[in-house]
């Protein structure tokens, strides 16, 4: 097989690949240490997709949804490989969209203080953000990803082929994160095929994590859009992925933008045609209670000192402290 690309994240010898391309899951063996004897396969049941490791594995299923993004999954993952007698010579391999990546490379970095970890990406948003990058996590009760590590995979795995029978709400769930690239460096991504798409979301984050690891600055980027995509998250009640709450908050943070004189009206329409055109809703839905949400704003993981917002901005998007409530609120009210 004549793989389509392979994007390096270069961390010297912790450098991986990232291998890009229809069928690219059937170069998985290759790609995992030879030392490794055999293979935790994480996964859930509904996925579907079959992976060969190239030796012995076993398949540990996780449950669906944010609620089992926790740490009870991830101590009942840790104790099921305990049993099974797996060591730190072997390695874990995650098959799934970015809650199973997540939950998967936060439970092998955690087992015997950290094994290896492959990641087989099979939806577009964990293909081309959650899988890449080594952040890894689960959620509290409190907020989203407050508990995780940094553990860098050993190689991520990214198969077109399995994004043919993606669901409707998985597709928008990428486009929401697809959305956000185009603001942070990607270029214009509407007219490109799916492949370079992908491709170029993949180099984009690449570069940023290989620039900065553990999120000290210029990392920060990847979180445009995030804090009401957050907040909106964890106050509940909604019918929100992941994705589709990012495009909510790239609209408001370029709201927010304009009210702090960054960016201009024009600016603001651009981020309003961007997410449109990725078949995205701007607004918020109905029934968010303003002033909770900004209350939440503060429990997000970037809030160091104030409410941290990642800003559009003449010097491109960076991280900015607000500290305006009445800012706020109004480019809430401007998303309706």
């Amino acid at each position: 097989m004549a793989l389509s690309a392979v994007v390096d994240v270069e961390l010297g010898d912790r450098s991986y690949p990232v291998v890009v391309g229809a069928g690219a899951r059937h170069e998985l063996a290759s790609l995992i240490p030879g030392e490794v004897a055999r293979v935790a396969v994480v996964t859930q049941t509904e996925i579907g997709i079959e992976v060969d490791p190239g030796r012995a594995s076993r398949t540990f299923a996780i449950p669906r949804g944010e609620g089992a993004k926790s740490l009870a999954t991830v101590e009942n993952l840790c104790r099921e490989w305990a049993r099974w007698g797996l060591t730190r010579r072997d390695a874990v391999v995650a098959v799934g969209g970015g809650m199973v990546t997540d939950v998967g490379g936060f439970a092998a970095s955690v087992y015997h203080r950290g094994i290896p970890v492959v990641h087989v990406a099979t939806t577009l948003l964990g293909q081309i953000d959650a899988a890449v990058g080594g952040k890894t996590g689960v959620n509290l009760p409190e907020g989203k990803n407050l508990v995780g590590a940094f553990w860098q995979p050993t190689a991520v795995v990214c198969d077109s082929e399995t994004l043919q029978s993606m669901p409707s709400r998985e597709w928008r769930c990428g486009r929401g994160e697809m959305a956000k690239y185009q603001f942070i460096g990607a270029g214009d991504l509407r007219g490109l095929d799916l492949h370079e798409q992908v491709v170029r979301c993949i180099r984009l984050k690449a570069d940023v994590v290989a620039a900065d690891e553990r999120e000290g600055g210029a990392r920060a980027i990847l979180n445009y859009g995030h804090t009401l995509a957050h907040a909106l998250e964890i106050a509940g009640g909604f019918d929100l992925r992941h994705g589709e709450a990012v495009a909510i908050g790239l609209v408001y943070a370029a709201e927010v933008a304009r009210r702090l004189g960054r960016i201009d009206d024009d600016r603001v329409q651009e981020h309003r045609a961007v997410v449109e055109h990725f078949e995205l809703d701007h607004r918020l839905p109905a029934g968010v209670d303003i002033d909770g949400t900004i209350m939440l704003f503060g429990r997000d993981k970037k809030a160091v000192a104030g409410t941290t917002f990642v800003l559009d901005g003449p010097n491109g998007v960076e991280p900015v402290v607000v500290d305006d409530d009445a800012l706020l609120r109004d480019a809430l009210e401007a998303i309706r």
